[in-house]
């Protein structure tokens, strides 16, 4: 994740600098010394409303765009060993909740990676933790599950369906297979459309396909086409994605990196607005930035951002956990070597009590979270909330910031109530949320060592 040069010509900051979906950021994490453990740092927090992830770091490829944790196969029984290593954690965790408060789980994911690598009887397991280590009721509450085409297939959908998954999430990215080799994503329409047909089939109840603008090549006519392929099956949820690797953009070809750059940004810009105004006029609503969920959709509880206020608890190398005062997750890295390395470090594990890489969040912190979990979402912040959790105004925490999106436009009108952007604001989301990163944050994550 890395912050791009602040301005445009335009004196307007970059529109694509950074995609703000948690705060801090991992690169902002350190290793933590002491070590705390678990029991301590959940004493006192509520249980009443706890969201549950689940982190599975494979995939059958990597795509060209991909910098998240995750590797490439599972040779030697990875799997199953990883499988061990969760079940212990999700132990370690469970005992470190106590017995005082019962542990309500008001929603559960399963990410990566691509939790469908693992076969349909690893699936089994999977839930089997959820639901036996730490007693959320799969069935009771909304499961999300990502997947991919070519693991989508009939045995796992029926396993996931049969164990409460309400929504699955498909990485389509790309109905054009010119863009999808670009993309180094190799895939063919056939087997997207065949994996959509399978989904149906198995009649989970919220579809969700992602798709990314801003593929070397991609033009509006052939954007046109991937958003009415996705459109033909009317998915409840549609999640428009910029790219964000630069070298996959072909633009390396000018020789002024930065002309480039911000012809690239206008391009995005573009298409986004294209996929936004398709996806409207077709009975979609915007939920935010990257969201759009169709009108009469069931809901899902809380849409792509986590709880402002209760707590998470992630299970797996890649995941991460937040408390009122620490997130916390295993260690980061982005290079296969190092993230093979360290699920190699997690499956050998046998004492998973205490939280190795974090960042403390103060009051300051806080605020700064609470403010862009809600501001970047359409409905905004509703102004009791903040007032009723920090006793103060947004706009008495944060004049400049928002002063400064005041003065672009970015804010819808009435915001006596609630403060919330407008549409050229949504638009910008990932250049408003960098503006609110502590000057700490901002510190920690340009000093993180990339690995």
């Amino acid at each position: 994740m890395t912050l791009a040069p602040a301005d445009a010509p335009t004196g307007l900051p970059r529109p694509y600098q950074s995609y703000t979906y948690a705060y801090p950021h991992k690169t902002a994490y350190r290793p933590l010394a002491p070590r705390p453990a678990l029991r301590d740092l959940w004493a006192g927090e509520s249980r009443q409303a706890l969201s549950l992830y689940l982190h599975i770091p494979f995939c059958e490829i990597r795509c060209g765009f991909c910098n998240l944790f995750t590797r490439i196969g599972a040779p030697d029984d990875l799997t199953g060993r990883y499988l061990d290593a969760l079940r212990r954690q999700a132990i370690a965790m469970r005992e470190a909740l106590g017995d005082e408060e019962t542990p309500r789980f008001a929603n559960a994911a399963f990410g990566g990676g691509t939790p469908t690598f693992l076969e349909a009887a690893e699936l089994e397991r999977l839930c089997d933790i959820a639901e036996q280590e730490m007693g959320a009721d799969l069935r009771a509450i909304p499961l999300s599950v990502e997947a991919s085409p070519a693991t989508a297939t009939a045995d796992r959908l029926a396993v996931l369906v049969e164990r409460g998954t309400t929504r699955l999430s498909l990485g389509v990215q790309t109905f054009v297979e010119e863009e999808s080799r670009a993309a180094v994503r190799p895939q063919r329409r056939s087997e997207v459309e065949a994996a959509l047909a399978r989904i149906r089939e198995a009649a989970v109840p919220v579809l969700n396909i992602d798709l990314i603008y801003g593929i070397d090549g991609q033009t509006a006519a052939s954007w046109r086409q991937s958003l009415d392929a996705a459109l033909a099956w009317r998915p409840e949820e549609i999640y428009l994605y910029p790219l964000y690797i630069r070298p996959l953009t072909g633009l390396g070809r000018h020789s002024d990196a930065r002309t480039a750059d911000l012809e690239w940004d206008e391009q995005r810009l573009r298409l986004y607005r294209q996929g936004r105004d398709r996806l409207l006029e077709q009975g979609y609503e915007q939920v935010s930035m990257r969201m759009f969920r169709r009108t009469d959709a069931p809901p899902q509880g809380p849409d792509d951002y986590a709880c402002q206020t209760d707590g998470m608890i992630g299970l797996g190398c890649g995941a991460r956990s937040y408390t009122s005062t620490l997130h916390y997750s295993f260690d980061y890295a982005v290079s296969m070597r190092e993230i093979r390395g360290i699920i190699d470090d997690y499956t050998a594990t046998e004492d998973f009590s205490r939280a190795l890489h974090g960042r403390r969040v103060d009051e300051d912190e806080a605020r700064r979270r609470h403010l862009l979990q809600s501001l970047l979402q359409a409905e905004g912040l509703p102004m009791a909330d903040y007032r009723r959790r920090f006793g103060s105004e947004p706009y008495e925490d944060f004049p400049a910031e928002i002063g400064a999106l005041d003065a672009r436009g970015w804010l819808a009108g009435g915001q006596e109530e609630r403060l919330r952007l407008s549409a050229e604001g949504l638009a910008h989301s990932d250049a408003i949320g960098p503006e609110f990163f502590s000057p700490a944050v901002r510190d920690a994550m340009a000093a993180y060592e990339r690995k």
